[in-house]
């Protein structure tokens, strides 16, 4: 596995940069750029790459950039629709080409449907400093349904898709993330490899409203969770593991309909042969993991990696600091 390439020593330790895709979010964006706007500890900068938005995103996001210096635009052609997965990633790299990642000590993947308690950032940060092995992190989020804030029941073992926060060593460490697909999972299992803690809390203080469920902002629901089934199977997920994970979100609405819908999308591309994630180690990680989880559950097959893999992150880091090869 790479080692780590930087700890970022340089930068300040309360640094971070937003980056934030974005594409048609004018019913929401606003929530999101107050909530950030009013958190504890400003962002060093907030680069929002607008990736063809045709409503009335592009003048909402120039009334902010005009009131705070540290909000950058840039600007993507339009591509005629909204392309999630690798789209999403696509537009957070025309983003990320803009700076300097050397120059903060985190960096957060952020989308603009949320709204996100004054200190989250601050929190994040200041757990991150006290365990220097969490490379990458996040609350939890919820949705506002019948004017109840109901859990998107998101597992503790990842940090959340819509907001991930990152050790900057860490993100360089596991090389960004994938153009496809479930990218957001990958991830964490792959930094959880090399022997750093993916985590995400659910306490008050970190609980957010994600004002558009998950899964919904292209064609439909159904879209979105077939196109998660696909993503789990490029993952190379374990069939068993995931038949439970479909089971389980049968209870979430849409009831049954949707968790069948995320098998539909798993069981079509393996049966049409499609690609998988190259990297045949990280799969069988993967894997191995999942069978584990069944056998033991999520959190002690997470705690058992975490533990077993303490060593591996102390030999990388002091590599690192010893000025040993990346």
């Amino acid at each position: 596995m790479k080692v780590f390439q930087n700890m970022n020593a340089s930068a300040d330790p309360q640094s971070y940069v937003l980056i934030s895709p974005c594409r048609n979010e004018a019913a929401y964006m606003r929530r999101t750029l107050d909530s950030v706007v009013a958190q504890t500890v400003t962002p060093a900068a907030w680069v929002i790459v607008n990736d063809g938005s045709t409503d009335e995103t592009p003048q909402i996001l120039a009334e902010y950039a005009a009131r705070h210096d540290w909000i950058r635009i840039v600007q993507k052609p339009d591509r005629g629709h909204r392309a999630v997965g690798p789209g999403v990633i696509e537009a957070f790299y025309a983003g990320y080409a803009t700076i300097d990642p050397g120059a903060f000590a985190y960096s957060c993947k952020l989308d603009l449907d949320l709204d996100l308690p004054p200190r989250y950032f601050e929190i994040l940060m200041q757990r991150m400093q006290e365990n220097p092995r969490i490379g990458t992190c996040s609350g939890k989020p919820y949705v506002r349904e019948g004017g109840q804030l109901i859990s998107e029941r998101r597992g503790d073992e990842m940090s959340v898709g819509m907001t991930k926060f990152y050790r900057q060593a860490c993100f360089d460490a596991i090389g960004g993330y994938v153009h496809e697909v479930m990218w957001d999972a990958i991830d964490c299992h792959k930094a959880r490899s090399m022997g750093w803690i993916a985590v995400s809390w659910d306490d008050p203080e970190l609980r957010f409203e994600h004002l558009r469920p998950m899964g919904s902002s292209q064609t439909s629901i159904y879209t979105g969770r077939r196109r998660h089934g696909f993503g789990q199977y490029f993952m190379g997920s374990d069939p068993l593991f995931y038949l439970a994970t479909c089971v389980f979100r049968m209870r979430e609405r849409p009831f049954v309909l949707g968790g069948l819908a995320m098998l539909q999308g798993y069981l079509g591309a393996w049966l049409r042969g499609e690609r998988q994630y190259e990297d045949a180690e990280l799969r069988a990680f993967i894997r191995a993991y999942q069978r584990r989880a069944l056998r033991v559950g999520k959190a002690r097959a997470v705690a058992e990696i975490d533990a077993a893999n303490a060593g591996l992150f102390q030999a990388n880091r002091a590599q690192m600091v010893a000025g040993g090869p990346s």
